[in-house]
């Protein structure tokens, strides 16, 4: 037997009184916040659970998927953290809604995703600054001068995408932009800056930038009568649109509440650090098996499931064009998009063709893998955008899709995934519906690829090519500095 040892008994009471508070106050806010970290755990188990059961819509499992499945899980969990712990709807400020930590929702390669809660009962003030801004009007800039963003826009939505777990979101009337603003509208000063006041109403005589952040909507109802709901923003949404990622810099961006502008921020309590652990649990869970279910369901990216013959997302084709909407799950109000799915062995290539008979603001061309991850796009060209792309002289994008390199400078690098997203955006502030732009794709032999492009075709070397990734992994580490 071990003989008593009053200083080891000593430590071990202190210790317990440490973990079994005495006075009722702290034993309560201990059992509160243990039993938010038990439910968060349990939230975060149920969204593991959606890499590998069939229920849940994952992708087939293969080795990499599996090993993505787990990161991608991990990202939404990281992007939780960042959310749930960081600003609030009182003291906000911008963070990354998807950045290459927590890639998501087939995600923009030439976006950088930026969200601030709000509550929009009350007013903000977003003050920034941008480099030259001349492509916003149309221009272009002096050389040697750092430029802004290609394209900008904000939006005050009622409700975050997927954060409800269930496609029943999707309902029409269930979520509203209050407003959009891009940078076409922007009033910027010479020097770059500019303000934008956002509030439930616009104040009488007011001429500045404004963003509306409660509104209503009248709907028809089946029966034929109207139903009126108010919305309220919950959230900025910001997308910082790169094209020419050598010489494009990011916004400076501050907001805050008018009123409590200067005030300190309440301590921390229990109860808020109950609600956040609860909020990073939940919104883990629900966005990973909303996605899932939205890529399985409503893109049909694993078969037909409406009975209809064919799926919303087709295989080494694309799908018409469509405008940003609920049917979408969202996605930027001023998009038009276009998707399908590559599937292509290692002899393999896939020519895609990218039609615009009216010119766009904005245009991109994106690969990702079945999880809705964009590809590495820092490390490899798994991306292009309008001004890093070749045009032919007939106003068409022709881009090759393959495993390995062709030599062509419009070529898309899937990283090695024999399946994975496409997806097209065009940006039209005015969208021209009757003439929107258009995608196609066909698949041939690798040995014959040269034979389906025009004879001038732009061809790159490996010195090139390695100059290009270079540009890119240079530009990534700007977008998304830590410093």
């Amino acid at each position: 037997m071990h003989e008593p040892n009053p200083r080891h008994d000593a430590v071990f009471e202190a210790v317990k009184a440490h973990v079994e508070p005495r006075d009722p106050e702290t034993r309560d806010a201990a059992v509160q916040l243990r039993q938010a970290w038990d439910g968060m755990i349990a939230q975060l188990q149920d969204a593991r659970d959606a890499i590998d059961d069939p229920k849940l819509w994952p992708p087939p499992a293969t080795p990499r998927n599996l090993a993505e499945g787990y990161r991608y899980v991990l990202g939404f969990l990281y992007g939780s953290i960042s959310r749930c712990l960081g600003p609030t709807p009182e003291f906000p400020y911008f963070v990354r809604a998807i950045q290459p930590l927590n890639r998501s929702t087939i995600d923009n390669c030439d976006a950088l995703y930026l969200m601030a809660p709000i509550d929009g009962n009350y007013s903000y003030t977003i003050r920034g600054r941008a480099a030259d801004t001349s492509a916003w009007r149309g221009g272009k800039a002096p050389a040697g001068v750092r430029k802004a963003p290609h394209y900008v826009i904000f939006e005050t939505p009622s409700g975050y995408s997927g954060e409800s777990g269930s496609l029943k979101e999707m309902t029409p009337g269930s979520r509203i932009n209050c407003a959009e603003l891009d940078c076409t509208e922007l009033k910027v000063e010479a020097d770059g800056r500019f303000e934008i006041l956002l509030a439930p109403e616009k104040p009488p005589g007011y001429e500045g930038n404004f963003m509306l952040t409660r509104a209503s909507r009248t709907r028809k109802q089946k029966d034929g009568s109207s139903v009126t709901r108010e919305y309220v923003s919950q959230l900025v949404m910001l997308r910082e649109l790169f094209s020419d990622w050598e010489h494009e810099d990011l916004l400076e961006l501050f907001i805050y509440r008018n009123d409590l502008l200067g005030k300190p921020m309440p301590a921390y309590t229990p109860e808020v650090a109950a609600r956040q652990i609860a909020d990073i649990g939940r919104f883990t869970r629900n966005q990973v098996h909303f996605w899932n279910e939205f890529y399985a369901v409503v893109c049909e990216c694993y078969g037909d499931m409406n009975g209809d013959g064919q799926c919303f997302m087709p295989r080494n084709d694309f799908n018409k064009p469509n405008a940003a909407s609920l049917a979408t799950a969202g996605g930027m109000a001023t998009n038009v998009y276009c998707g399908g799915i590559f599937e292509l062995a290692a002899d393999e290539t896939l020519v895609v063709e990218m039609h615009q008979p009216v010119e766009p603001v904005y245009i991109g061309f994106s690969l990702g893998n079945m999880w809705g991850e964009s590809l590495d796009f820092a490390n490899y060209q798994s991306s292009l955008g309008g001004l890093q792309a070749h045009r032919d002289a007939d106003n068409v994008f022709r881009l090759v899709v393959s495993h390995t390199d062709p030599g062509i400078a419009n070529w898309l690098d899937t990283t090695g995934q024999p399946e994975g997203y496409m997806a097209i955006r065009w940006a039209y502030p005015v969208k021209p519906m009757d003439n929107l732009p258009w995608a196609t794709a066909k698949k041939v032999p690798l040995a014959e690829l040269r034979q389906h492009l025009p004879a001038d075709t732009c061809l790159v070397t490996p010195e090139e090519r390695r100059r290009e990734i270079a540009v890119r992994q240079e530009h990534v580490q700007r977008r998304y500095r830590q410093h």
